[in-house]
């Protein structure tokens, strides 16, 4: 199988400095350029002007593609993990797959559909890309509770757990936060509300 071949280890590590990159390298380009001031923009801020924005698309959608092979990769480990301990139902598993899969959908719509060109389908595609990928971790957390000890140790699964977690606390204010404002705007007079 494809998650037991030597070498598919770097897939998740190309996938996390990969998107470190994309956010860096649009955060630079748009801070140059005078697009967003340089404290704490929103990411989105950051990739939603030429020529950052091409970047930001690109790289995002590259990211979306790496995060769908990862999990496929985690699929088909827990699958074969699977046969010799029955630890998971394989419905269970295939459902975070989808949810997974579902995510990096939402990562896509991100990327394609910039903040201020189509803003209600770029804020649609962030709460599909946020609220799958908090579904995701949590859903792989209880998959790693159920596979100890023989497949994970238990710091693995706090770790994984307290990820979750956080996950679902930063996932609230982000809705409260983003439900209250009525208008999409980079540039903002001190005179605005």
């Amino acid at each position: 199988m494809l998650c037991c071949m030597p070498g598919v280890a770097f897939v998740p590590a190309l996938l996390v400095s990969w998107s470190s990159a994309a956010f860096i390298i649009s955060y630079v380009i748009a801070v140059l350029a005078g697009h967003v001031e340089p404290l704490v923009p929103y990411i989105s801020d950051t990739g939603t002007k030429p020529p950052e924005s091409g970047i930001f698309g690109f790289m995002i959608n590259i990211s979306a593609l790496l995060g769908v092979i990862t999990m496929y990769i985690r699929y088909l480990l827990i699958e074969k993990q699977n046969q010799s301990s029955h630890f998971v139902g394989s419905s269970c598993n295939r459902f975070s797959l989808c949810i997974g899969l579902m995510g990096c959908t939402g990562m896509g719509i991100v990327a394609s559909f910039q903040e201020l060109s189509v803003p209600s389908v770029h804020d649609i595609g962030a709460l599909v890309a946020f609220g799958s990928g908090v579904v995701y971790i949590t859903l792989q957390s209880i998959i790693s509770y159920k596979s100890c000890p023989q497949w994970n140790t238990y710091f693995v699964c706090h770790v994984r757990m307290a990820i979750s977690v956080i996950s679902c606390i930063a996932f609230i204010p982000m809705i409260v936060f983003a439900s209250r404002i009525s208008i999409t705007k980079i540039d903002w007079t001190p005179g605005e509300k």
